[in-house]
């Protein structure tokens, strides 16, 4: 990114050669040009940070804004949205979502918003492919599964990722639940089984 000192080099050099243009130091020419060059470098600045503002993932001043346009903060909106991290955790899981029934996309979508699951589908006792031993799961239990996940899944504070005055750690399950129940099936039951 260039400087003050070479923005105003730059534009001494764009000047017409003569005497009616003097480029010593201290001339009111070359003070004009310091402070043009001030703001071009500050302009310049400014436009590095509109790139990384770009991205919801390194967005920070326009964080608001991206959450704005994609509905955020919605009713699943728990503790971990209290950090930037986890506000741009829940951006980029409202924006990238395709959708989906599958085992992987539930999978997927907790692990955008920063939780590691498994999920455990129950199938009905089939003579032939169960074994003795097996849940006799027949009736409502096919439309049953069940999310494993952490007892506490924790976002910690993380340089360049999180902001000064922000807890030092966030932690809770609420967003999971609440999103996995709100995008699951309508004709399944979702259990959450937390452990260590």
């Amino acid at each position: 990114m260039p400087t003050a000192a070479e923005y105003r080099e730059q534009l001494k050099a764009l000047l017409p050669p003569g005497q009616a243009f003097p480029r010593d130091p201290g001339t009111t020419l070359h003070n004009l040009l310091d402070g043009m060059s001030t703001e071009l470098a500050r302009v310049d600045a400014r436009a590095e940070v509109l790139l990384r503002e770009v991205n919801p993932d390194t967005s920070l001043e326009l964080l608001a804004d991206w959450e704005r346009v994609a509905g955020l903060p919605d009713k699943c909106a728990g503790t971990l949205e209290t950090t930037v991290q986890g506000r741009r955790n829940a951006l980029l899981a409202k924006l990238t979502a395709t959708g989906g029934q599958s085992k992987a996309y539930f999978i997927a979508l907790a692990a955008a918003l920063g939780y590691q699951i498994t999920i455990e589908e129950f199938r009905p006792f089939r003579a032939g492919m169960s074994a003795a031993g097996d849940a006799l799961t027949n009736g409502d239990w096919i439309f049953t599964w069940r999310v494993r996940a952490p007892e506490v899944t924790v976002i910690p504070f993380r340089a360049g990722r999180s902001s000064a005055g922000e807890q030092l750690r966030a932690w809770g399950n609420d967003t999971l639940e609440c999103k996995i129940r709100k995008l699951a099936p309508a004709h399944t039951v979702v259990l959450f089984a937390y452990e260590n």
